[in-house]
């Protein structure tokens, strides 16, 4: 079962009243994703930004795409709404995130890349094994990426194509 998850004023993950918790915290208090798989699971994608306007726009045009049934996450900007990141918030998406597919990152600039990285080490070992982090372009690569997660694809394919956003001819005119 794909679950609805968005991201409140606060900036924390949530699901809709009806869903089931999606993670729980870990012996170390770390926290933990499902452990199991739901056989139809399919990868999560979460786009990271500095700017909360740029991540919801993308993860908008993605949906679109995709369809209403992937988990698709924004995460833009710091915690009190200023531009930047925040590792906290992003850790709460990569949970939100994974049904036990894995989940693909999009970042905009190389520091989302490290608060990705540091909220990596805020899951349990299972989970950070399960997400990637795509070199691709954040809106194209958003877009292939939940085009191919919404068929079922698994995460590797899901990465690649995120991956390959970056060599796409947007026929410009040279």
């Amino acid at each position: 079962m794909n679950v609805g998850w968005a991201l409140d004023q606060a900036g924390a993950a949530s699901a809709a009243p009806a869903s089931p918790p999606r993670s729980q915290a870990g012996p170390g208090g770390e926290m933990t994703a499902p452990s199991e798989a739901a056989a139809d699971a399919l990868v999560g994608v979460v786009v990271v930004s500095h700017s909360a306007r740029l991540a919801e726009g993308v993860v908008e045009l993605a949906r679109q795409m995709a369809g209403p049934d992937l988990t698709l996450i924004p995460v833009g900007g710091a915690s009190d709404g200023s531009l930047g990141t925040d590792a906290d918030r992003i850790r709460d998406a990569l949970v939100a995130a994974d049904g036990g597919a894995g989940v693909v990152v999009l970042a905009d600039l190389g520091s989302a890349v490290l608060s990705t990285s540091a909220a990596m080490e805020m899951v349990d070992t299972a989970l950070a094994a399960r997400v990637h982090i795509s070199g691709g372009p954040i809106a194209e690569g958003a877009v292939l990426a939940a085009v191919q997660a919404s068929i079922g694809e698994p995460v590797e394919a899901v990465l690649v194509a995120a991956e390959s956003a970056r060599h796409l001819d947007k026929a410009v005119a040279r």
